[in-house]
């Protein structure tokens, strides 16, 4: 079985505005399927635990419901809003959608994520962004070379 390097940016959002909470529900999937790529959480401590937080979701609860259910994206948006307590308020997701843009690594995974593309140490410097070169290269090297 093929593993698959998840490619939905943390910079996207769905139609509740929430930035990353496609990639979550996407690596999640994937994990519950066995084919996440070696080295992807279902849910890390990174973005992922900051959007399950945020929203006042339960991780457990979020792990359980996609595994279980193997939900469509709008099909876990709809889950997301029956739960009960949930934060999904224009400030909240403002917020937290400021966090996740702002959010920059520290120099020694920024140095090394560029490094790894053969760029030279610069821009970009946001974690988004990174994050992508990351995961591109890992797409790159696992389907394409």
């Amino acid at each position: 079985m093929s593993k698959i390097v998840p490619l939905i940016s943390s910079g996207t959002a769905g139609p509740l505005g929430v930035l990353h909470l496609p990639r979550l529900w996407q690596k999640v999937s994937l994990e519950a399927a066995g084919k996440i790529a070696d080295g992807y959480p279902g849910i890390g401590a990174g973005y992922d635990s900051m959007v399950i937080d945020a929203l006042g979701l339960n991780a457990d609860s979020v792990h359980s419901y996609i595994t279980d259910s193997k939900p469509t994206y709008p099909q876990f948006e709809a889950w997301i809003k029956s739960q009960s307590g949930v934060k999904l308020d224009g400030e909240t997701v403002s917020s937290l959608n400021a966090s996740i843009t702002g959010y920059i690594h520290d120099d020694a995974t920024r140095q090394s994520i560029l490094s790894a593309n053969g760029l030279t140490d610069g821009d970009p410097k946001d974690a988004i962004n990174l994050n992508n070169l990351d995961d591109w290269l890992e797409f790159h090297a696992s389907e394409i070379a």
